[in-house]
């Protein structure tokens, strides 16, 4: 009897323990796996948000691109114009004596003073001598500008010896009579030479222009009454009477952008329109300025006329 009743126990017991597991795997509250359908939604939502991003960063690259290559071509025209500027402006200046003669009196600010000519290459007496000239299209070896003027040597506190302060377009001053620099644009590139050099530098890169106009005292007309007129090189008779010159040019980035058709920029000759969207080789697609300055000569038409 005691027997029997053991072993029904423990049989119920056995019964019991395996029945349990069972029933935990079959309740309604266990975890579940995602299925496919919603893994590929999940997919298919990451890729978009990926792709929104990855077209807002190109949108984004491309305008800073854009922005970044006008804010180039700015910074390199401007470096241009100061350097043709600066030999321009200067042009057949003279040098400014403070004492070309004796003093006689104890009074300095009586003291006279002269401009005077300290190069043996600077002849104004030369009617072949110019202080600026130009060619309209320059052959090989030929410079589409010209400036020159006097160079000499003035005392300076950081040296025993006078020394020259002037300057060519290079920064060079390769003669101690004559300053000069030359301009011209070749293979898209605006290059400037020294005095006596064979060949110029390059000093600005992705020039697709690069002309020049004069501005020539004209008093031909009305005795007394001097006018002002726009000339090519051609146009120039004499060009001591060269009183400013207009100097354009048209530069184009690096970066390529879209351009719709019809995307025109007026060229140096204020009247070509230039339609960029069907340029070709390296200017193809890319971004063009013009710009456009005037620099008076500091002798004022004066030089091989009155001085």
């Amino acid at each position: 009897m005691n027997t029997y009743i053991t072993l029904y126990v423990t049989h119920k017991r056995v019964a019991h323990s395996h029945a349990l597991p069972q029933k935990i795997l079959t309740s309604p509250h266990a975890q579940k796996g995602a299925t496919l359908v919603e893994l590929m939604v999940g997919i298919a939502i990451g890729l978009l948000v990926v792709a929104v991003a990855m077209g807002a960063l190109m949108v984004s690259r491309g305008v800073s691109g854009t922005v970044s290559d006008a804010s180039a071509i700015q910074q390199q025209a401007a470096y241009a114009m100061r350097v043709i500027g600066l030999q321009t402006r200067q042009a057949g200046s003279l040098r400014l004596n403070l004492n070309p003669g004796t003093v006689v009196t104890s009074e300095l600010y009586m003291a006279p003073v002269a401009f005077e000519i300290k190069s043996g290459d600077l002849d104004l007496s030369n009617p072949t001598w110019k202080v600026i000239e130009g060619k309209d299209s320059p052959g090989t070896g030929e410079y589409k500008l010209t400036t020159r003027f006097s160079n000499y040597a003035e005392p300076v506190f950081t040296s025993a010896s006078d020394q020259s302060q002037a300057r060519d377009c290079l920064g060079a001053n390769p003669s101690a009579t004559l300053i000069e620099s030359n301009f011209v644009l070749e293979n898209n590139e605006l290059r400037c030479a020294s005095f006596g050099a064979a060949a110029g530098q390059p000093i600005v890169q992705n020039v697709a222009n690069f002309q020049v106009r004069y501005l020539v005292q004209d008093n031909t007309t009305t005795l007394g009454m001097p006018t002002i007129k726009t000339t090519n090189a051609a146009g120039v008779t004499n060009w001591a009477t060269v009183q400013a010159m207009e100097v354009c040019l048209v530069l184009y980035g690096t970066e390529p952008i879209d351009l719709p058709a019809g995307s025109n920029y007026t060229d140096c000759d204020g009247v070509t329109m230039v339609d960029m969207s069907t340029l070709t080789g390296t200017r193809a697609r890319r971004m063009h300025m013009v710009f456009r300055n005037v620099f008076q000569l500091r002798s004022q038409g004066l030089i091989g006329t009155v001085l």
